[in-house]
């Protein structure tokens, strides 16, 4: 149901949360590792509660408020994605391929590989 999601985004925690960190980029307020903020994934969960309680009085209005809510979560869940990708890329993308690879600059890409895995991994057992 809706209020898994929150929960499924918080088993990716110790994998996630350092990359945002470790960036210092815009995913570094999302500590807890989650892709959208809990206020957020509240809010939405409350107005997909509020479609679910106004079936038997509205049956087409519930279900249509229920696929606005779902439109929604997927904007909000590819913009998030994008940003955690963008903060990613930025942490390896930034060294120079032809120099010789310095064990920091090869932990930094083993680090930012180990972050693309926990979120794929994440995203697919959504």
């Amino acid at each position: 149901g809706p209020t898994e999601t929150p929960t499924t985004a918080q088993a990716g925690t110790p994998t996630t949360a350092p990359a945002g960190t470790r960036a210092g980029g815009p995913d570094a307020d999302h500590d807890d590792g989650t892709l959208l903020p809990h206020d957020e994934c509240d809010r939405l969960g409350e107005r997909l509660r509020h479609a679910v309680a106004g079936f038997v009085d509205a049956p087409r209005a519930s279900v249509e408020e229920a696929d606005r809510v779902l439109e929604e979560i997927t904007a909000r869940f590819t913009d998030a994605v994008a940003q955690r990708r963008r903060t990613l890329r930025t942490s390896w993308h930034d060294t120079d391929p032809d120099d010789r690879a310095t064990s920091t600059d090869t932990e930094q890409l083993r680090l930012a590989l180990r972050d693309y895995r926990g979120l794929a991994d994440r995203l697919m057992r959504l």
